[in-house]
């Protein structure tokens, strides 16, 4: 029993070496199998927004069609990823206070909406601004705006990072910082027009946040709790629709674990258990999620399965967004964080994650940390020179693959099963499936492996004919093809997706 509900979630990759001259694998895709339901796939302006948002046109205007562009070439190639969500770095005002802010990269510092005058600028963030307004031109329809830390008119210490990591903001100031909040769904709104749908006022809370690398503020669940109480009802009380999204944890563990940090651990049972003394579940405002960061938990494989395994039994139901993810440290020798990789060797990784946390730990959401990076380091999705008014942009094969699942997952689209037939072996090949709002299939396969494999898609509702694919690999992007009859090569090292209309009679299955 507990193998056919493996394979029902779709989470294969199977176990030998497979030859692209033998017979075709077949691919069975069960309509009636039913997952989750995909709200978003998104990434974050911080930080370099701030600045490529006053670039030239035609630098700025490139970047923001590769992040939200969803439209297509006469050939049919996508412009972009088409980015379902975008995340806005609320700044807590590092940038206003200079060198004085302690943090020593002016390219990791955020600029508050209110100012040392006690008056909000709405422009003050420019930059962002822009990429906010490009996202919504381009179709983007879900935002929201989080906090690394509170404004510093409102910390203990004056500054957006904490010392000897304690929390930053105390209990008296908690409802200054939801209206602060508040006050900024309201200028957006009237600014650009664009209301946020989620506010995330607090990012990985268990650590220390104390070193002024960047903006960041630590809280145990007691103090997650005192805030988010204060932003609900201030949120209440102005008849916001934006709601709070909570906890985005610093690693998956700590969702349903103690680990080395209890009194910042166990989020779920501590913000939706019933019985729980900082039970959230009641607020109004509060989003009926939990948001987690993959880092530190992707590597070995049997370790990243056994963590999502474990996490998604945890939530009992509960929907859960994976909210940050880039490739971090050495990841057990697999893929080093250090050193842009423009190409495959990261990207296949990356889609490796996406895969296993849609398809194990049952991720709603799956959102990646920096969209436009200018550092030596696999963070971002596109790479620019480290320049305030520009520089080159260099587009890369994370982004594309990150687009082998937004572009054509759309929100409210249902993971689907799928299974394999017959006895066919196959290794470093992973499958899921997501039927979209407008009836349409998304299937998305992975071929890590040195060789190609053929494969044969079947199913009760698919139709014979109709299939299109796009390919991520060496050789091009999203690059699209018709694909003659159920059966196409799914080359070597790359992100395939097959998109095809589905029978009208299924519709309703």
């Amino acid at each position: 029993m507990k193998k056919t509900i493996g394979v029902l979630l779709g989470c294969m990759v199977l176990q030998q070496a497979m030859s692209q001259h033998h017979q075709a694998i077949q691919v069975n895709i069960d309509l009636s199998g039913k997952a989750q339901t995909i709200h978003n796939f998104a990434a974050s302006d911080a930080w370099s927004c701030q600045f490529t948002g006053a670039w030239p046109d035609s630098k700025r205007n490139q970047l923001a069609d590769w992040l939200f562009s969803s439209d297509t070439a006469a050939n049919g190639q996508p412009k972009g990823i088409g980015l379902s969500m975008w995340r806005f770095n609320i700044g807590a005002g590092s940038t206003e206070q200079g060198d004085d802010s302690g943090i020593r990269d002016e390219w990791r510092r955020a600029a508050c909406f209110l100012g040392a005058d006690h008056q909000y600028h709405w422009q003050q963030p420019a930059g962002q601004i822009w990429f906010l307004n490009a996202a919504k031109a381009r179709g983007v329809q879900q935002f929201l705006g989080f906090l690394n830390s509170p404004p510093v008119a409102f910390t203990r210490n004056g500054k957006a990072f904490a010392t000897k990591g304690l929390c930053n903001v105390s209990p008296e100031q908690y409802p200054l910082v939801a209206n602060f909040l508040k006050d900024v769904v309201l200028g957006i709104q009237q600014t650009t027009g664009i209301t946020l749908d989620f506010v995330s006022p607090v990012n990985e809370p268990q650590w220390d946040w104390s070193d002024g690398g960047q903006e960041g503020c630590p809280y145990n669940n007691e103090q997650i709790h005192g805030l988010v109480k204060a932003v609900d009802q201030s949120f209440r009380q102005h008849q916001l629709s934006t709601k709070i999204l909570i906890t985005e944890a610093g690693k998956l563990n700590y969702l349903y674990a103690g680990e080395d940090k209890p009194a910042k651990g166990t989020q779920i049972a501590a913000f939706f258990d019933q019985h729980s003394p900082f039970y959230l579940g009641n607020c109004s405002h509060v989003y009926k999620a939990l948001a987690g960061h993959s880092y530190f938990t992707t590597s070995p494989r049997d370790t990243a399965l056994a963590i999502r395994q474990r996490l998604h039994t945890t939530l009992k139901g509960i929907p859960f967004w994976q909210s940050e993810y880039c490739i971090l440290g050495d990841n057990a020798g697999e893929m080093n964080g250090s050193k842009v990789d423009l190409g495959m060797d990261a990207a296949l990784y990356v889609a490796k994650v996406i895969h296993t946390d849609l398809t194990v730990a049952n991720a709603s959401a799956w959102q990646w940390w920096l969209a436009i990076s200018p550092y030596d380091y696999k963070d971002g999705l596109i790479y620019i020179d480290k320049n305030k008014v520009d520089g080159q942009i260099h587009d890369t094969k994370m982004l594309w693959v990150l687009g082998n699942y937004s572009r054509f997952v759309r929100p409210a689209a249902q993971r689907v099963a799928v299974q394999l037939g017959g006895n066919a072996e196959v290794k470093d090949l992973y499958l899921s499936a997501y039927r979209n709002k407008d009836n349409s299939l998304a299937m998305v396969v992975i071929n890590s492996g040195t060789s190609a494999a053929t494969i044969e898609v079947r199913g009760k509702g698919i139709p014979r004919g109709g299939m299109r694919s796009y390919t991520t690999n060496r050789e091009g992007n999203l690059q699209p093809d018709n694909v003659n009859g159920h059966t196409l090569v799914v080359p070597a090292r790359s992100v395939v997706t097959i998109t095809q209309q589905l029978n009208k009679i299924n519709s309703k299955q």
